[in-house]
């Protein structure tokens, strides 16, 4: 009976130990992670993140919008942020490889598959800019245009035509529906499953017109292409520069550098926000600090439904289903929106979610 009780009395103290231990372990990784690189000035803790997604669910649409109301810009944010993201990465640089980085024949490791190869062709490296597409360029204010369903009824075309550089995401149609997103492009990326999804994978002349047809309308745009991220879409990236280089298009083509999506996944894993592989939205927004003085997004909202309960397209411009919170996701967006939320509040950005002021 006496032994019965002491291994009990053991096993008790054994399981009271290891509960201590592990809170103890658990206080000193939150004291590890609460400071972020840097000055004090850029905390976006754990904490914060959290509190954000609290005052979007219960604040309403009457405190965002008297957040973007008062929206002032902080300068001195935005200066630092740009000089840590410059630690990491710089975009001036790391926006597309140049001619000078490769010949024809050259064998490259995919980014996010380094088990497979891509030969660089004479097309893509006939299409390869001399320079930075983005050398030396500077700009007062920049405007990143998402393309969640938010931005339908908004009537924020004008005001996104009014910034000097407009950036926008995976080639979305615009002439329909200018009066929301306005037609001003000035860089607009375009994942080689564009092709597919939206031109049919060219099966016919008439989806190749149509491509055709969307690329004239860009003229002197640059037309960012991430061809070397991960197999499956090099067919269609060699379609894109046949079509261009037939019909002679007057764009300016980019191929992200071979870092550049690691570097910009390091600046936000430093910064203690945990996502996996950024999307195309963040990465945009990164990039855009590195030219631009004041920083605007558009069309940013990854969750079903609004501030009121009314349902949101994942795409303003289609009917494509996503599971924002799934685990399958490569991209966390809520949490890169609950992110870009806290730097709106401290003026690094101006987030616009609902209607624009018509002027």
């Amino acid at each position: 009976m006496r032994s019965v009780r002491k291994r009990w009395t053991v096993c008790t103290i054994s399981l009271l130990l290891i509960f201590y231990k592990t809170k103890e372990i658990a206080r000193t990784e939150e004291r590890q992670e609460a400071p972020l690189a840097g000055d004090g000035e850029l905390s976006l803790s754990r904490s914060m993140i959290n509190s954000s997604d609290k005052i979007i669910r219960k604040g309403g649409s009457s405190i965002f919008q008297h957040a973007v109301e008062g929206w002032k810009i902080n300068s001195s944010l935005v200066l630092e942020i740009r000089k840590n993201i410059l630690r990491f990465l710089d975009a001036e640089r790391d926006v597309s490889v140049v001619k000078s980085s490769f010949k024809p024949g050259d064998v490259i490791h995919y980014v996010l598959d380094r088990r497979r190869t891509l030969n660089i062709s004479q097309d893509l490296h006939s299409l390869l800019p001399e320079v930075s597409p983005m050398k030396n360029r500077r700009f007062k204010t920049c405007a990143v245009v998402g393309n969640s369903g938010i931005l339908l009824d908004s009537g924020c075309g004008k005001e996104i035509d009014s910034h000097d550089f407009v950036i926008r995401c995976n080639l979305a149609p615009v002439v329909e529906f200018a009066a929301d997103v306005g037609t001003k492009s000035d860089f607009i990326t375009m994942n080689p499953s564009v092709v597919q999804r939206a031109f049919g994978g060219f099966r016919n002349e008439s989806d190749r017109t149509k491509f055709v047809h969307r690329l004239s309308m860009l003229n002197d745009s640059v037309l960012w292409i991430p061809a070397f991220m991960v197999k499956g879409g090099e067919k269609h990236v060699e379609w894109v520069n046949a079509l261009i280089l037939k019909n002679k298009l007057k764009v300016r083509t980019a191929y992200p550098s071979l870092r550049l999506i690691h570097a910009v996944r390091g600046y936000w894993l430093t910064n203690k926000v945990h996502i996996k592989r950024p999307s195309t939205g963040l990465l945009m927004y990164t990039l855009a600090t590195r030219f631009c003085d004041e920083i605007h997004l558009y069309g940013f909202w990854p969750f079903p439904k609004d501030l009121h309960g009314k349902p949101v397209k994942y795409h303003y411009y289609d009917d494509l289903k996503y599971r924002y919170f799934s685990n399958a996701s490569p991209h966390r967006m809520p949490l890169e929106f609950k992110t870009l939320y806290v730097l709106h509040n401290r003026g690094a950005l101006k987030l616009t979610t609902g209607k624009c002021v018509q002027q």
